[in-house]
């Protein structure tokens, strides 16, 4: 490990803190380290850094030549720096200082033992299946930014009435949904907004995704896993004039009449897990599976 990338949203007291532990550790390795530009002036205008660091600002700054990307943040902040990583195949090793943390699960006083493991090669990488979209009439924002790791939702819009979402699975009808959106997830978005609308855990190396009614009128309406190489295609009816898609927490208002195609991307992305931790022990610990928690308030 020769050269890493931090990227991170928010200066916080315990991001300070964390990012100095990091710093002290790559730097005890002679490791090259890079700042995203907002969040790297975000501490020299704290007076945090003792010296200076080379920065990027975008996807074209960077390349395949980064060993890893340090996220300083929660799953939110992993999504985010997705955008800049794209197709590039640099790893992410997120430092949580959120709070669920099923992407972001290295704590403080992980740091360094991380790194070590990293170094050591005592590491496997979970690769991580993306969506992509593709709509008609074209919709501009998705021009460059048109995939997704955690979710593609389709959601009404000023309105309290519900919308009605005609779905086909590779060219064949499936149902049209009645509710207030659907959500579209991989594996690695199971854990996220499909989970709290009842949708299933996915471990992400399955080769499947989700599709998710929020709040379905048609109360047979249930969850479906479906193959990772289906196209699904979908068509919106609604009261308003338009509605919205969002990729993860990227939100376009697109007018009634777009057609929208969703697939696998034909990217992945990487994520670092040290020999010291495990998907199923982050699951169990985050969901409190097999914990007595009634007894927590006496």
């Amino acid at each position: 490990m020769k050269k890493v990338a931090i990227y991170g949203q928010a200066y916080t007291t315990l991001a300070e803190k964390e990012v100095k532990i990091l710093l002290t550790v790559l730097e005890k390795h002679n490791i090259v380290v890079f700042f995203e530009q907002q969040f790297y002036n975000l501490f020299v205008e704290n007076n945090s850094l003792n010296k200076k660091y080379p920065t990027y600002a975008h996807f074209n700054d960077l390349s395949n030549t980064f060993d890893v990307m340090f996220t300083i943040g929660g799953d939110g902040t992993i999504l985010r720096a997705v955008t800049y990583i794209r197709d590039l195949d640099i790893p992410i090793m997120g430092i949580n200082t959120g709070r669920l943390g099923f992407l972001a699960t290295i704590q403080k006083d992980q740091i360094e033992e991380a790194i070590n493991l990293m170094l050591k090669k005592e590491y496997t990488l979970q690769e991580r299946s993306l969506l992509q979209i593709e709509t008609s009439p074209a919709t501009e924002d998705f021009a460059e930014l048109n995939f997704a790791l955690n979710e593609v939702t389709i959601a009404r819009r000023n309105t309290t009435s519900m919308i009605g979402i005609k779905t086909s699975l590779n060219t064949e009808y499936l149902t049209n949904y009645w509710a207030d959106g659907l959500i579209i997830a991989t594996p690695t978005g199971s854990t996220g907004y499909s989970l709290s609308c009842d949708g299933p855990v996915i471990l992400p190396n399955s080769k499947s995704f989700v599709i998710t009614p929020i709040a379905p009128h048609n109360l047979n309406a249930r969850p479906m896993v479906i193959p990772d190489d289906t196209e699904i295609l979908l068509e919106v009816s609604a009261r308003e004039k338009d509605f919205l898609i969002s990729l993860d927490s990227r939100i376009t208002t697109v007018p009634l009449d777009t057609k929208i195609k969703i697939k696998k991307a034909s990217f992945t992305i990487k994520s670092v897990l040290p020999k010291n931790q495990s998907y199923l022990n982050t699951l169990r610990g985050k969901l409190l599976w097999g914990e007595d928690v009634r007894n927590e308030s006496l």
